[in-house]
């Protein structure tokens, strides 16, 4: 008797492109224009979630006021600084390759990540995906972004699946926090800078090291037809 084949929901920054730390850059740059001093640390251990409760957390943390016209300006501050640091942001090992395996293993696949088109744009056109053909889920197309499920439920109806069959990748806490309100497999990657045994306790059933070392360790997590 055949088997469906595992439909992979991937995260983008950190999982498919090593982007991270030019977010994190984005993010500091865009926040020193406020005269907001955040440590560079804890900016990263907010990357992942969206940006409009990355900037609430935050904001709360310094005590200033999150106003909406504050708030804009943060987003579109960052958005312009990332594109100056987007330069250097390239495919993490084996994005491409395993991206083209499922395709050719007949494994549904899509995107869903917390950034928005004007961030992710040029990001996705790295990897050579065009949203035109691809099921591709922004943070502009659902209510709210991760660590709710929205994003992964959003692509996984896309694609016509059920996201309790379906495997969400991801690299930060804040993916696999989302998998699980999702019910959803969670696979963590440790390109983003999380460590396993974080990932591991946020709900992550497999870790691994970049794309390249999920490829490799296909088997383990992918049901076979």
């Amino acid at each position: 008797m055949s088997r469906t084949k595992t439909p992979f929901l991937f995260d983008l920054d950190g999982t498919l492109i090593d982007s991270v730390y030019q977010h994190v850059l984005a993010w500091k740059t865009s926040l020193d224009t406020e005269d907001i001093n955040i440590p560079v640390w804890s900016i990263h251990r907010k990357i992942g979630m969206s940006g409009g409760l990355f900037t609430n957390i935050l904001l709360r943390e310094t005590g200033l006021d999150a106003t909406p016209e504050r708030l804009e300006r943060l987003r579109r501050n960052h958005a312009a600084a990332y594109k100056e640091f987007s330069a250097s942001v390239r495919p993490l090992p084996g994005a491409r390759e395993l991206l083209d395996y499922l395709t050719e293993q007949g494994n549904p696949w899509a995107i869903a990540t917390s950034g928005r088109m004007e961030t992710a744009g040029p990001n996705l056109a790295s990897l050579g995906i065009d949203p035109a053909k691809v099921t591709v889920v922004t943070r502009d197309q659902v209510k709210y972004a991760k660590p709710d499920p929205d994003l992964f439920l959003t692509a996984a109806e896309r694609l016509g699946v059920d996201i309790r069959d379906s495997l969400v990748l991801g690299d930060s806490i804040w993916d696999m926090i989302a998998a699980k309100r999702a019910r959803g497999l969670g696979v963590g990657l440790l390109s983003g800078g999380y460590g396993e045994d974080e990932l591991s306790k946020a709900g992550a059933f497999r870790v691994y090291a970049d794309p390249a070392d999920l490829l490799l360790h296909i088997d383990e997590v992918a049901a076979r037809a």
